[in-house]
């Protein structure tokens, strides 16, 4: 299985409320997030991570190039590109991800290490389309509702409210049959995550929601504080 960290973003709300660093390397309880993420893929059996990052911040490509000097990075492929969002990063990385079953999220997601482990096994398990990380924890600017059915089927995903339980925490465990959907989307000329996830909906593909107790995002100098005291009662 594979996995793949979208950090493509230029974190203009952390540098407009001062923080200097890029938000790749932007610290959670001592540790870079980025580092983070690789660290737990590798825990949850990665053989390959696929990374995006822009060219504006030269800072994260020269701390990636020190972990391949230093023989920490050799399961990883990077990419380094701006893109106009999210799903255009995912787009860049998708020729790695179309031969095995992967994990794809953005660098800056926050979440307890156990549940994940549970998730990523979940998932292997499952034979589905795709699994979907779920929160009912809601503190985001623009939640993505997520339509499920008793079973936690997935049915559909809202900009509003619908009765719906659950948000979505942006990680994503998909077939690569997903790629396909995606291709089709980027033809569509979209370019938002939600609209790829409506299509995944409208395509027939299998998905599943798993319930995470709590999954944050690291937008504002305050989110850290968040994240840190999250951590340090996980």
């Amino acid at each position: 299985m594979k996995f793949a960290i979208i950090a493509a973003g230029e974190g203009s709300r952390l540098k407009e409320e001062g923080v200097a660093a890029p938000k790749p390397l932007v610290e959670v309880g001592g540790e870079k997030l980025i580092d983070r993420l690789i660290r737990i893929f590798r825990d949850n059996g990665a053989e390959e991570i696929d990374i995006i990052i822009n060219n504006l911040h030269p800072e994260t490509a020269a701390h990636l190039e020190h972990l391949r000097q230093t023989g920490k990075a050799e399961d990883i492929r990077l990419v380094v590109k701006t893109t106009p969002s999210s799903m255009h990063s995912f787009f860049e990385l998708s020729p790695f991800l179309a031969d095995a079953p992967f994990c794809l999220t953005t660098v800056d997601t926050i979440f307890r290490e156990e549940e994940f482990a549970d998730y990523i096994r979940r998932f292997r398990e499952s034979g589905l389309d795709g699994m979907m990380a779920v929160t009912d924890y809601i503190d985001d600017e623009k939640p993505l509702y997520v339509g499920t059915d008793s079973a936690l089927n997935i049915t559909g995903f809202h900009d509003t409210d619908e009765g719906d339980r659950y948000i979505s925490g942006g990680i994503y465990c998909l077939a690569p049959k997903a790629i396909l959907t995606l291709r089709r989307c980027m033809d569509e000329g979209q370019s938002r995550m939600r609209n790829f996830q409506r299509a995944l909906v409208a395509d027939g593909l299998k998905l599943k929601a798993c319930p995470f107790s709590k999954i944050l995002d690291v937008d504002h100098v305050e989110d850290i504080r968040k994240a840190e005291e999250f951590l340090e009662h996980q």
